[in-house]
């Protein structure tokens, strides 16, 4: 079960859920109490246990924009928020020439239907090719995530089954220790996500927390 702690401020934070086991750290350049600047992460990535994923989490930037915050911050992941959009996906690519990955979010309205809207996106994302991994996020109202509101995982689980792709699946929105497992066994996702769910302020972790989530994650995956 791969594990990304998000929306890390700090490097204590983030070196923590290096030790404690993730295998991604996230970081937040979209606005939201959690964003951070490039100059502030690049301070922490140097840092960081070698193998662990630097996730630079966007809004819709102009691609040479994202690209020149990747190089000066270290990221070896780029996680594009706020909306589809396929063109900026193959500029990307073709600027990261295979030396940063990319994820893909994409929302789960959580006051509205948008079930079809999600499998069409996920079937668009999978026969572009260029993406492999899938992050699903609740969304709530105009916020895209670090709410600490889940999606109904049941709804989605047929969403995915009906959208039929092979697109790897990670799962955000909501998640803390006490239902991580239950996440897992209804979506059998490849990864999970978590921000909100491991903090004692926007932008602290708590470390006990963290701990208790990362445990709670491991010990409740399935092999990757």
């Amino acid at each position: 079960m791969w594990i990304k702690i998000c929306a890390n401020t700090n490097l204590d934070d983030a070196q923590l859920a290096a030790e404690l086991g993730a295998d991604a750290a996230g970081f937040v350049f979209a606005p939201s109490p959690r964003q951070v600047t490039a100059a502030e992460v690049a301070r922490i990535t140097p840092h960081l246990p070698e193998g662990i994923e630097c996730v630079g989490v966007f809004p819709a930037l102009q691609a040479q924009q994202i690209a020149g915050i990747a190089q000066e911050c270290g990221l070896t992941t780029v996680q594009l928020h706020g909306g589809v959009n396929l063109e900026l996906v193959r500029q990307l690519d073709e600027i990261f020439n295979g030396q940063v990955k990319l994820i893909q979010t994409v929302h789960w309205q959580v006051d509205a239907e948008n079930a079809a809207v999600v499998a069409e996106q996920l079937r668009q994302i999978d026969a572009d090719g260029l993406v492999g991994r899938v992050l699903i996020d609740a969304k709530v109202g105009p916020e895209l995530g670090g709410t600490g509101v889940s999606f109904d995982w049941d709804a989605a689980r047929a969403t995915f089954a009906e959208a039929g792709t092979g697109l790897k699946l990670i799962v955000a929105g909501g998640l803390r220790a006490d239902n991580v497992a239950d996440a897992i066994r209804r979506l059998n996702p490849w990864g999970v996500d978590v921000a909100s769910g491991v903090e004692q302020s926007p932008g602290r972790k708590s470390p006990e927390k963290l701990a208790a989530f990362i445990r709670a994650a491991r010990n409740s995956g399935t092999p990757i």
